[in-house]
């Protein structure tokens, strides 16, 4: 589903319209981005946990000629799904 397709959706579920429903999603990425930057995780009930993890600094080795590099710390945003959703998939893949 592309982003066309899941704002038709959600205004036609919603009733609003698709103008107000792609400025609604708009917003709310916009003040999850904002927490991210802060550092703060995003929990939506029965859906899951948005978190912002910092990964430590690393060497790597390049496997074609065996130089190792230092890879800097970064930050990287990870995603827990309710267990409910984790409980509903595992069903769903063994029904099929």
């Amino acid at each position: 589903m592309n982003n066309k397709e899941f704002i038709s959706a959600l205004a036609r579920d919603t009733g609003y319209g698709i103008s107000d429903t792609q400025r609604m999603v708009t917003d709310i990425i916009d003040v999850m981005s904002d927490k991210f930057m802060d550092g703060d995780s995003v929990m939506i009930s029965n859906f899951g946990c948005f978190k912002v993890k910092k990964k430590l600094e690393r060497i790597m080795i390049n496997p074609s000629t065996q130089q190792r590099m230092l890879v800097p710390p970064k930050l990287v945003l990870g995603f827990k799904p309710n267990t409910s959703w984790k409980d509903k998939l595992k069903t769903e893949s063994k029904d099929k």
